[in-house]
């Protein structure tokens, strides 16, 4: 059968068609997925990694809540134009304690993944309560009531570290009876601020491949 002849036999086989197409998506989503589930590096803590504090991890819950990750990715792609604008590229072994990953697909605003000490804690503040007092073309919305609503509001932060433990984070049973303590005066936002603090922290700990 000549490939003319097999296009138009396709062509005209609905039903030989789409099987073709599954055959072939199948194929190529094997050759994608089965070398990635055998990488050790999914499952090791690249360089200095280790789980969210209680402050930062729920500074996360607020992240999510707030629909930050609509607008941000934190996943710097290993092109040479990102590397440049963000830091050095993403490493699967930062995301080990990531529960539910936050890459995100849209970047209304720039990627966060490096943002660790970019900024100060001060400048974060003041950006989330008015954006456009720093960044004057900034279209993101402001957040004043992170400002006044307590940290511990967010949720049991102790329930929330032992199924993470559960899942495999090591957290110590010291740190999680400590939790409550450790958002004790805070506010949504010194947590969010937190959180963003983290972000990428690591790498900047290890030699860059």
């Amino acid at each position: 059968m000549t490939g003319m002849s097999l296009h138009k036999k396709l062509e005209e086989n609905t039903g030989l068609l789409i099987f073709g197409i599954l055959v072939v998506s199948a194929i190529g989503g094997l050759v994608q997925i089965l070398p990635v589930l055998n990488q050790e590096s999914l499952e090791t803590p690249t360089g200095s990694t280790e789980p969210y504090s209680a402050v930062a991890l729920t500074g996360r819950d607020i992240y999510i809540r707030e629909g930050c990750s609509v607008c941000h990715t934190q996943q710097v792609r290993p092109l040479i134009a990102e590397v440049e604008r963000y830091g050095p590229y993403s490493r699967s072994g930062e995301f080990v304690y990531d529960r539910p990953f936050l890459w995100g697909s849209k970047r209304t605003g720039p990627d966060l993944h490096r943002l660790a000490g970019k900024y100060s804690d001060d400048w974060h503040r003041v950006h989330l309560l008015d954006p456009r007092s720093v960044v004057p073309e900034s279209i993101m919305p402001a957040y004043p009531w992170l400002e006044d609503a307590p940290a511990s509001g967010v949720g049991d932060i102790q329930k929330k570290m032992q199924v993470l433990q559960r899942l495999g984070h090591p957290y110590t049973q010291e740190q999680i009876e400590a939790a409550p303590q450790q958002l004790e005066g805070l506010t949504e936002l010194d947590a969010l601020v937190a959180y963003l603090q983290q972000l990428g922290i690591a790498v900047s700990r290890v030699e860059v491949l």
